[in-house]
C-alpha cells in the first residue's frame, strides 16, 4: 500500500504540504515555514533559537517552537493511503458496490 504524509497549514488561504513520509515532511515544513520566517517579525531571541534547531537538524523542535511563537495552526497527518487505478479498477466497481451499505437489502 502506497501512502503519503501531509500537513495542512491554516493560513489564508490554507497551504497543504505533501511528502512520501513523516521524516521528509518534517524537513519540508522546517524549510518552508520555519526557515521562511522573517527574523524581524519574531520575538527577541527566537530567530537564534530557530536557527540553532535547524542547524542541529531538530526539525520537529524547530517547527514546534515556530508554531508556539506564530500561533499558526498546523495539522500533520503521518499516513494517508494513495488510491491508484490498479487498486480500484473501473471494471470491478460494480462488483464492489453490491457489498456497500447503500446496496444492502436493495433488490
Amino acid at each position: 500500500m502506497a501512502g503519503v504524509a501531509y500537513a495542512v497549514v491554516h493560513s489564508d488561504p490554507p497551504d497543504v504540504y505533501l511528502a512520501d513520509d513523516i521524516q521528509v515532511l518534517e524537513r519540508l515544513l522546517a524549510l518552508k515555514l520555519v526557515a521562511g520566517s522573517e527574523p524581524h517579525q519574531l520575538p527577541q531571541g527566537v530567530a537564534a533559537t530557530l536557527r540553532n534547531a535547524l542547524l542541529d537538524e531538530r526539525w520537529g523542535d524547530a517547527l514546534y517552537e515556530w508554531i508556539e511563537v506564530t500561533g499558526m495552526k498546523v495539522d500533520v497527518y503521518t499516513s494517508l493511503e494513495i488510491h491508484t487505478a490498479d487498486r480500484l479498477p473501473p471494471d470491478l466497481i460494480g462488483a464492489q458496490l453490491q457489498f456497500t451499505p447503500l446496496f444492502k437489502g436493495a433488490s
